[in-house]
């Protein structure tokens, strides 16, 4: 069974599978990450952003969403860490690893 539970991503984001699917979103609120950093995209500094979401995004909460932007995929589930890692099959045969 793969049951998905709520996953601090750090102290302002967190995925929850209850909350927007499981997309990574300012904790306290529904306001996804992607949304944060595709306005940052666009060009809007981090105060306006700040306004934008009546401070319930905060300068350290952007800050953060950048950091952890290299795991964040527009309208996906955060899939967890190290997602694309496989283990190295090893060199030597099974009979003899054992």
């Amino acid at each position: 069974m793969n049951e998905r539970h709520r996953i601090e991503l750090g102290r302002h984001i967190i995925s929850d599978p209850k909350i927007c699917g499981g997309q990574p979103t300012f904790k306290g609120t529904r306001i996804m990450v992607w949304i944060v950093l595709e306005q940052l995209d666009r060009g809007l500094t981090w105060r306006e952003i700040v306004r934008e979401w009546d401070g319930k995004v905060t300068e350290e909460g952007v800050s953060e969403a950048i950091g952890i932007a290299h795991l964040v995929v527009k309208h996906e589930p955060f899939k967890g860490f190290n997602v694309g890692a496989r283990r190295k099959p090893s060199r030597r045969p099974a009979a003899l690893a054992a």
